[in-house]
C-alpha cells in the first residue's frame, strides 16, 4: 500500500488479513467481463446525517484537485456509510498468526491446488509477465493466491464508500481521503466503474489487492486495450501489476527470497535480524548451511533470521526478501509469499520444527485434536492445526456437553481425553 496505512504500499486486506478466515474460463476483456458482486452482509449501508455532510464537504475539496463534477456526482450519488468497516478497522487484532499458523494457511494443500491449477490455466499470461517484468511466475502467483485466493475472495464492499467512511470516521482520516480522491481519479480515468470499484472493507481492488494511489502509480494495461483492469474475472493486469510493483521495487530475477538453514550449536543468535546483512561467505564460514547441508548459494548480502524464535525454522534472506515487504511490511507475509511460491516451484514443507504454543501442543497435537473432535460429531471444519472460529466452537460444544470447564481452547488435557 503507497504510504502503507502509513506501513506499506499494498493494502493485504484479503491476503495478509483474510488468511485468518480460510482456508473458469477467461472472462471478456470488456467492461463487462468482471461479474459486479453485491456489498458483503456485514457491511450494510445506514443513514448518517454527519456522513452525509462530510460527502458535501469533501466534493469541494476533490473538485479542487481535478476531480470532475461528473465523476462526483457518479461515483457519489450512490456513497453510503458502513459502520461495519469502522468496526472492522477497530478490530484487527483477530488477525495475528503465529509463523507455523500463517504458514499452515498460506501453503495449506487447498492454496497449493488451486495455485497449481491457476498457473496451468494462465500459463501464457504468467510467462509474458514473467518475460516482460522479470518476475518468477511463481513468485507473482503466490501474490495472488495470498492476497485473493488465486481470485475467488476479491472482496465485495464498495470502495468509495468504504473509503469515505474511513475518511469520514478520522481515525486516518488524511490517508482515507487522499486514497478516495484517488479512486475518483480512476473513475474519472475510464478504468471501471462505480458499480465494478469494489473491494476489502480497507479499500484494496482486484486480484492482487492494491489501493487506490498504489493502482494509480503501478497498474498496467498489460493488453493495451486502454484500461488497467484489475476488476476483471481475467487477472491480467492485476498479475501484470503485481511484476510491476515488485520490479519498480528492486526485484532481481533469479535471486532466491531466501533459504531455510540449519544454524550450527554455539551460533551467536544476538547477529540475527533483517539489519544484519553480510556477504554469504561470512556466514558459511560460521558452519551455516541449507537443510542438506550444503553451503548457501551466493545472492548477495544476506540476512539469518529467526521469526519463531531459536528453536524455530532460520532462514537466510537476500534482497528480494525486502522487495517483497514494500508490498506487505509484514515478515510472516513476506515468508508466506516466498514459501508458497517455492512450493508452486516444486519445493517442500518447511523443515525446520516450531516450539510447542503457550499451551505445549504441537501443530501436530493441534490437528489430532481437530481430527477427533470432527470425529466425535464437533466438526472444527478440517484440520489444518489452526485454531480459529470453527474449531473454539467445536470445542466449546464438547466441553459442554460433557460437563467440563468451558474455554474453548486446546490444551493437552483436552487431546488426552479425546483420545
Amino acid at each position: 500500500m503507497a504510504g502503507g496505512m502509513q506501513r506499506r504500499h499494498v493494502i493485504s486486506a484479503l491476503g495478509a488479513l483474510m488468511l485468518s478466515a480460510c482456508g473458469a474460463g477467461v472472462a471478456p476483456r470488456a467492461m463487462g467481463g468482471s461479474r459486479p458482486r453485491a456489498a458483503e452482509a456485514q457491511f450494510p449501508a445506514v443513514p448518517n446525517a454527519g456522513f452525509d455532510a462530510w460527502v458535501a464537504g469533501f466534493r469541494g475539496r476533490a473538485a479542487g484537485q481535478g476531480i470532475s463534477a461528473g465523476t462526483l456526482d457518479s461515483a457519489l450519488r450512490g456513497a453510503g456509510f458502513l459502520p461495519g468497516v469502522i468496526e472492522r478497522d477497530r478490530n484487527q487484532t483477530e488477525f495475528t498468526r503465529t509463523l507455523e499458523d500463517y504458514l499452515a494457511i498460506a501453503a495449506s494443500e487447498e492454496r497449493l491446488s488451486k495455485g497449481r491449477a491457476a498457473m496451468a490455466q494462465y500459463a501464457g499470461v504468467l510467462a509474458e509477465v514473467e518475460a516482460r517484468f522479470g518476475v518468477e511466475r511463481q513468485v507473482v502467483a503466490a501474490v495472488w493466491g495470498l492476497e485473493s485466493f488465486f481470485g475467488e475472495r476479491r472482496g465485495s464492499v464498495p470502495v468509495v464508500s468504504a473509503l469515505a467512511t474511513l475518511a469520514y470516521d478520522g481515525r486516518r482520516g488524511a490517508f482515507f481521503e487522499q486514497q478516495l480522491v484517488a479512486a475518483l481519479r480512476i473513475l474519472q480515468n475510464g478504468d471501471t466503474t462505480p458499480e465494478r470499484m469494489v473491494g476489502s472493507w480497507a479499500g484494496a481492488m482486484g486480484h492482487t489487492q492494491f489501493i487506490p494511489t498504489s493502482y494509480l502509480a503501478y497498474a498496467v494495461d498489460f493488453r493495451g486495450d486502454g484500461r488497467r483492469d484489475i476488476w476483471s474475472d481475467d487477472p491480467t493486469d492485476a498479475l501484470a501489476s503485481a511484476a510491476a510493483y515488485l520490479q519498480r521495487a528492486g526485484w532481481t530475477r533469479g535471486q532466491p527470497w531466501g533459504v531455510e538453514v540449519r544454524l550450527p550449536a554455539g551460533f551467536a543468535m544476538g547477529q540475527t535480524g533483517r539489519g544484519s546483512a553480510r556477504p554469504v561467505a561470512d556466514w558459511t564460514a560460521q558452519g551455516v548451511r541449507d537443510m542438506d547441508g550444503r553451503p548457501v548459494g551466493d545472492f548477495g548480502a544476506a540476512s539469518v533470521i529467526i521469526p519463531a524464535g531459536a528453536s524455530g525454522p532460520a532462514f537466510m534472506t537476500f534482497r528480494n526478501f525486502t522487495v517483497i515487504t514494500r508490498y506487505n511490511n509484514s515478515e510472516n507475509y513476506v515468508i508466506g509469499v516466498g514459501h508458497l511460491s517455492d512450493r508452486l516451484r516444486g519445493g517442500g514443507p518447511v523443515r525446520g520444527t516450531f516450539p510447542p504454543d503457550a499451551q505445549g501442543m504441537t501443530l501436530a497435537d493441534r490437528q489430532e485434536v481437530q481430527r477427533r473432535l470432527t470425529a466425535a460429531g464437533f466438526d472444527t471444519q478440517g484440520s489444518d492445526g489452526v485454531i480459529g472460529p470453527n474449531t473454539r466452537a467445536a470445542i466449546t460444544a464438547y466441553q459442554t456437553r460433557n460437563g467440563l470447564a468451558v474455554t474453548g481452547a486446546p490444551s493437552r488435557e483436552l487431546l488426552a481425553r479425546l483420545r
